[in-house]
């Protein structure tokens, strides 16, 4: 893992005291469904979901894919979907960098690919598309909503085993404000010691 990255996550991991008990609760959920699934012998499918699959849900997705990697969890698979495709934002990527992340993009224009790499020939692939794209799993995963819109609006996910609203505010609502990037710093953050949280249980 990058060192700036590593040492992000190092920090995060001891301050989950942040986190209410309330909180802490909910995010087990999502823990016990990793457990149980690794128990059986199956991989781990977790699709994050918000309404535009431009900002909280790419948070999902790639901090869930470098939380496994940090406490060594194997077999974890991560997606990102929204109710409507539109594309990954750059105030997000922009956030992303900033914790450590190196980004490239690939392919496209109005609604590009970009690897994520957080470790030298490790990344994830970003692009945004609706939650069921074919890129996505159809079957046997968890849905975790990550916006209030998304959750509201989406009453039956198919194929999902699990559903759990994790909802963040969208930091959209600061774009081309002086305090836009430190709401993306702050969201990025906020779901990053949510996810190492809830993969820090599964090693106890």
């Amino acid at each position: 893992m990058y060192s700036k990255l590593k040492t992000y996550c190092d920090t995060l991991s001891k301050q989950f005291n942040e986190i209410t008990s309330e909180r802490k609760i909910l995010l087990e959920r999502i823990s016990s469904y990793i457990k149980n699934k690794r128990e059986r012998g199956e991989s781990v499918q977790l699709i994050y979901i918000c309404t535009h699959n431009s900002r909280r849900s790419h948070f999902g997705q790639i901090w869930a894919t470098v939380a496994a990697k940090f406490y060594g969890i194997q077999n974890v698979l991560a997606y990102s979907g929204g109710t409507e495709a539109t594309a990954f934002h750059p105030n997000a990527i922009a956030a992303l960098k900033r914790a450590g992340f190196v980004i490239r993009k690939k392919e496209g224009v109005i609604n590009p690919f970009y690897e994520v790499d957080y470790s030298d020939g490790q990344h994830t692939v970003c692009f945004s598309k609706e939650y069921d794209h074919k890129n996505n799993p159809q079957s046997n995963f968890a849905a975790i909503m990550t916006c209030s819109e998304a959750e509201e609006n989406c009453p039956f996910i198919p194929g999902a085993e699990l559903r759990i609203a994790t909802t963040y505010n969208d930091p959209k609502a600061f774009d081309n404000s002086p305090q836009q990037d430190i709401q993306y710093d702050q969201r990025c953050r906020q779901i990053a010691l949510e996810t190492l949280y809830v993969f820090s249980t599964l090693k106890k």
